[in-house]
């Protein structure tokens, strides 16, 4: 059952690790952000071990052997080491194994907790316990490293489990079904696969009149790790099965698989895709990226091109207001206009600018401060690249015609 529970644990994590006492651990440091933090991830790791049949007790904490002992004594979640030590200083030094031989000897010197034995002569105690009792501690105070054996994850799945009862309806095979595919969706985590076609095995009574199991073949017509999609494709087999004899066991092979794409190959969605594909690329970003680093226009009401829009987090909720009507603008706006040459009383960027458009009048900042008195139009180089250029108006201190190259177009 440990090792069940810990192929389902593979989805969060490719670092879990089965060790004694029946305790699994498991580093979710780098999954954090995609599982939407501490808390969420606790609640999916407990609904994952529950729908295993388990029953479990969960701990977190900045090392896993820490993590291992707090969760000896119920439920606790601690994320910073300072934490971590003053409640580990108050755990019974019996939760640690390696001191369980000396318990006796402790309790002579009047230990209770692990305080107590952190006080003593670290040379006193190597002399007495030998360097196991304190590598133990060293490990779980975050003084030594961790070295786990990670899960080794086999190249082909194939699980089977007994039913707690023979069983003469299918679909009543479905809450066992459910433990063999959380395993699998773990698996195919694991191994970074996607299904495309699962058999699943329902095994009859042995003896002198047993049958061929009877066995249920689900073709996917897309790629899938998807627990809950498995779930309803084999609810709605299972409903339409007549079984011949009682069911004891079940078994699930993933029949076929191949690499799991991405889920998305492309920076946006591609033409013509629904609200929802949008959606989910959105949540795919904001989970891959951070919530900071996914931003969308948010026009301001500014006239100013290098203030008309700021970029917001897509999750801000920005008030949008009418756009005006459609104006030449280019595809890239440069962060600082670049002042243009002038020959010929004409402005030089590589090759002469030509003007092909009227000019649009810009005069807008005397509010704060940064006044702006601008004569906008497209222009067009030898080559035929259109550039967005501007001619100050002068000024009462100069007469000077300047030119400035702001933007360019695709």
């Amino acid at each position: 059952m440990q090792r069940e529970v810990a192929f389902g644990l593979l989805r969060f994590s490719p670092q879990v690790a089965v060790c004694d006492e029946e305790t699994i651990v498991v580093d979710v440091t780098a999954s954090l952000r995609l599982f939407g933090g501490i808390r969420s991830i606790c609640s999916q790791l407990r609904n994952v071990v529950k729908s295993i049949g388990v029953t479990a007790r969960m701990s977190v904490a900045p090392t896993g052997q820490g993590a291992w002992l707090l969760a000896k004594r119920g439920r606790c979640r601690v994320l910073k080491m300072r934490s971590l030590e003053r409640n580990l200083d108050a755990l019974p030094f019996m939760v640690v194994q390696e001191v369980r031989a000396f318990a006796d000897w402790f309790h002579g010197l009047g230990c209770r907790v692990l305080s107590d034995i952190r006080r003593l002569p670290r040379a006193g105690l190597k002399k007495r316990c030998g360097v196991d009792l304190l590598d133990s501690l060293d490990r779980a105070y975050g003084l030594s490293p961790e070295l786990y054996e990670w899960l080794d994850v086999p190249p082909t799945f194939s699980a089977r489990t007994e039913l707690p009862d023979r069983v003469e309806h299918a679909e009543a095979v479905l809450f066992s079904a459910r433990r063999l595919i959380v395993q699998l969706c773990g698996w195919l985590s694991g191994q970074q696969l996607a299904l495309t076609h699962a058999t699943v095995s329902l095994e009859h009574e042995r003896g002198r009149q047993a049958i061929e199991p009877t066995v249920i073949e689900i073709a996917l017509a897309e790629p899938t790790w998807h627990e809950e999609h498995l779930v309803r494709l084999l609810k709605e087999r299972l409903g339409r099965i007549e079984l011949e004899a009682a069911v004891i066991a079940v078994r699930l092979t993933a029949s076929k698989v191949e690499a799991a794409e991405p889920p998305s190959d492309s920076l946006f969605p591609d033409p013509g895709g629904s609200a929802e594909d949008h959606n989910r690329l959105i949540e795919l970003l904001v989970a891959r990226l951070g919530a900071e680093n996914v931003l969308r226009p948010a026009p301001t009401s500014d006239h100013r091109p290098e203030v008309a829009n700021r970029w917001a987090p897509i999750q801000e909720d920005v008030k949008t207001t009418a756009l005006p009507q459609a104006l030449p603008r280019p595809t890239w706006l440069l962060d600082a206009p670049l002042r243009l040459m002038v020959k010929n009383h004409r402005p030089f960027y590589g090759s002469p600018l030509k003007l092909v458009s009227t000019g649009e009048r810009i005069e807008a900042g005397w509010y704060d401060g940064e006044l702006v008195t601008r004569d906008y139009y497209v222009a067009e180089a030898d080559d035929k690249s259109c550039y967005w250029i501007y001619r100050e108006r002068p000024s009462a201190t100069t007469e000077e015609v300047r030119w400035f190259l702001h933007g360019l177009f695709g």
